[in-house]
C-alpha cells in the first residue's frame, strides 16, 4: 500500500501547479478525483494539456460548476473527502457557493488546498499572471540568464512546480495530519511568488554575508564560476560542470590536462580567462566523448541530455526514473520502501452519480 492510500481527494481541474499537485498526491497513492469541466459548462477546458501524463491515476468526473444541482452534488462529494486542491482566482470558490466557509459547515475536518500566482491576499491577488510574472515579483528570476542581457526565461518547473505545487502538497500534507488530531481542517494558501521566493533562501544567506552580487553571472552558482557552468563541446553537445569543492576541482583541472598554477580556482579576477580557456579545451571533444573520459572520476562533468536522451541514460534506466505507458513519461518520486509500484494510468471517467456512489 502507498503513504496515501486511505487519503480522498477532490482536484478541481486546472492549469499548471493544481494538475501537477493532482498527479503528486495520486502517485502517492491517495484516491484523486479530478472535477473537470466539460464542453458545455460554459468555461475552459483543460483535459488536453494534463494528457495521459499530468492525469494519471485518477479518474475524471465531469462537472458544471455554475449549475446549482451540479453544486450541490459537488458539495455531497466535499463531505466525504479528506481534502481538495483548486487554482482558481480568489473568489471564485465562494462565488461557486464552494469556499472554505461552506465547504467547512459540511465537513469541518476538509483541508483546503488554494494555489495561486499571487496568493490569497495583497495588493496583486486578483490581478493575472504566469510564471514568469510572479518569478519576478518574487526576485528569483533575477539572477538567471547571462550577464548584461535581459533575464533568461526558464521552464515553468520553478514557479508553477517548484514555488506552486509543491508548496502546496506540502501544506496539504501538513494539514492531513493536524487534522487526523484534532478533526478540524485547515486552508492552505500556497503563491507562486511565496515559494519561489522560499527557494533563494540560500542566496539571501549569500548575500547577507556578502557573498552574492545582484549582476547575473558573478557568482558562484550562476554561472560565474567557470567551475560550475555548461560548456559547448565539439558536437554542438554541452556538458555540466559542477566541480565545486576543491578536491573535485582538482579532478576536473587534471582531466582537462592543467595544473592548479594554470588555472587557480578561486582567482576572481582571472575567471573570464578561465571561462575562455575552458571553453575552447571541451570545444576539442564531443559531448560524450568527455562524459566516457570523467567517467569514475569526481570531477562532476555530466553530459546535458535531451528529454528525448534522458530516459536511455543508464542511471536512469536502472533506477526507472522513466517509463513508458502509452508515452514515456518521468516515473513515481520519491520512492518508499516495499514499494516498486508504477505510475498507474489514467482510468476512465465518472458521472457525479459514480463518483458519488463510490465515496458513500
Amino acid at each position: 500500500m502507498k503513504p496515501l492510500s486511505d487519503v480522498r481527494i477532490i482536484e478541481f481541474d486546472g492549469l499548471g501547479p493544481v494538475t501537477f499537485a493532482g498527479m503528486l498526491l495520486a502517485d502517492l497513492g491517495a484516491e484523486v478525483l479530478r472535477l473537470s469541466r466539460g464542453a458545455g459548462a460554459g468555461a475552459a477546458v483543460f483535459s488536453d494539456v494534463g494528457g495521459e501524463v499530468l492525469h494519471r491515476a485518477r479518474a475524471a468526473v465531469p462537472v458544471n460548476l455554475k449549475d446549482p444541482a451540479d453544486q450541490a452534488r459537488v458539495l455531497e462529494l466535499l463531505a466525504g473527502a479528506d481534502a481538495l486542491i483548486e487554482g482558481f482566482r480568489p473568489g471564485v470558490m465562494e462565488r461557486l457557493g464552494l469556499g472554505p466557509e461552506a465547504v467547512a459547515a459540511a465537513n469541518p475536518r476538509l483541508v483546503f488546498g488554494r494555489i495561486t500566482g499571487w496568493g490569497q491576499s495583497g495588493p496583486l491577488a486578483q490581478s493575472v499572471g504566469h510564471d514568469l510574472n510572479y518569478i519576478a515579483v518574487s526576485g528569483t528570476l533575477h539572477g538567471m540568464g547571462e550577464p548584461d542581457r535581459p533575464p533568461r526565461p526558464p521552464l515553468n518547473v520553478v514557479g508553477d512546480y517548484g514555488g506552486g505545487a509543491m508548496f502546496l502538497v506540502t501544506g496539504v500534507l501538513a494539514a492531513l495530519v493536524e487534522a487526523k488530531t484534532t478533526g478540524r481542517g485547515r486552508v492552505v494558501d500556497a503563491a507562486m511568488t511565496d515559494g519561489s521566493a522560499l527557494l533563494t533562501s540560500l542566496f539571501h544567506a549569500f548575500a547577507a554575508r556578502g557573498l552574492w552580487s545582484d549582476r547575473r553571472g558573478a557568482n558562484l552558482l550562476d554561472g560565474g564560476a567557470p567551475f560550475y557552468r555548461c560548456f559547448t563541446c565539439r558536437d554542438g553537445k554541452y556538458v555540466a560542470v559542477g566541480a565545486l569543492e576543491p578536491q573535485f576541482y582538482a579532478a576536473l583541472i587534471a582531466g582537462l590536462g592543467l595544473t592548479a598554477e594554470e588555472a587557480p580556482q578561486f582567482d576572481m579576477p582571472n575567471w573570464p580567462a578561465l571561462h575562455a580557456l575552458f571553453e575552447a579545451l571541451f570545444a576539442t571533444r564531443d559531448r560524450d566523448d568527455w562524459a566516457a573520459h570523467f567517467e569514475g572520476t569526481d570531477a562532476c562533468v555530466s553530459p546535458v541530455l535531451t528529454l528525448a536522451e534522458a530516459p536511455h541514460h543508464p542511471h536512469n534506466r536502472a533506477r526507472k526514473t522513466f517509463v513508458e505507458q502509452g508515452v514515456v513519461q518521468p516515473s513515481l518520486a520519491p520512492r518508499f520502501s516495499g514499494e516498486d509500484a508504477l505510475p498507474e494510468p489514467q482510468p476512465a471517467d465518472l458521472s457525479l452519480d459514480e463518483a458519488l456512489a463510490r465515496w458513500r
